[in-house]
This record gives structure tokens, sequence and C-alpha cells, in this order.
């Protein structure tokens, strides 16, 4: 299952890309796309990840929620200020 995967300021930083697509097995799980990109990128993006929020199609998400038909995945770092 091919998903886009988007990265936001830190994330941004820590991957090298602003977007990447990403090919994942059925039945994947946001978790399991994590640990896909933190061996992808590295220690850097992995610590990232580590405490990021994620998007779904835009719609928030805990690591254990599948990814069936999803098409887009945001990785949003926590962010400074407010």
């Amino acid at each position: 299952m091919d998903i886009l995967v988007r990265y936001f300021a830190g994330a941004r930083a820590a991957a090298g890309a602003d977007e990447e697509r990403v090919d994942v097995a059925d039945g994947a799980v946001v978790d399991d796309l994590a640990g896909l990109l933190a061996e992808r990128h590295g220690a850097g993006l992995a610590r990232v990840l580590a405490s990021s929020t994620f998007l779904v199609d835009e719609v928030p998400g805990d690591r254990g929620r599948t990814l069936s038909g999803a098409r887009q995945v945001d990785v949003l770092p926590p962010f400074a200020g407010g």
C-alpha cells in the first residue's frame, strides 16, 4: 500500500525531505510506519517520531491506528510557542 508521508518542522529537518512516498504492508498501523521511517532515515528522525503526532488523512490518531485505505500521513513534531 502506497502512502504519502509529509514532514513538518523538526521532522522535515530530520528526514531531509518535505515528503516521500512509502510502501507499507496491508494491515500496517501508524507505529509500523514510524518504525519504517526511523529505519530509513536514522536515529535523528527516530527521536523526533517518538514525540510526534500523526494525522492520517488529516485526522489525528494514536500509533495503533490502522493505515488501511489511508492515502496520506502527516508527521507533526511538538511545536514551541503557540
